[in-house]
């Protein structure tokens, strides 16, 4: 059986803007502002991790033939 931890309802009483009394909204359930009243103060949310991706190619598949070689093909230096 996993066991899950259970998470407390956010509420406005919670919220660092009602104890702060920095709140104009006279709502039932927490709003999206909804941050948590900490000793430490107000917090921003944590962010998720950025986490670079492996290269999965060594090499390069496609690429432009030379300008030279371009050039050759389209009959560009002819005149030269």
């Amino acid at each position: 059986m996993i066991k899950t931890r259970a998470t407390k309802k956010a509420a406005c009483e919670d919220c660092f803007f009602r104890c702060n009394a920095l709140c104009a909204l006279e709502l039932d359930e927490a709003c999206p502002t909804f941050r948590p009243d900490s000793p430490d103060g107000l917090k921003p949310p944590q962010q998720l991790r950025f986490m670079f991706r492996q290269e999965r190619q060594s090499q390069v598949t496609w690429a432009f033939a030379p300008a030279q070689e371009q050039a050759s093909r389209h009959g560009m230096l002819a005149g030269r």
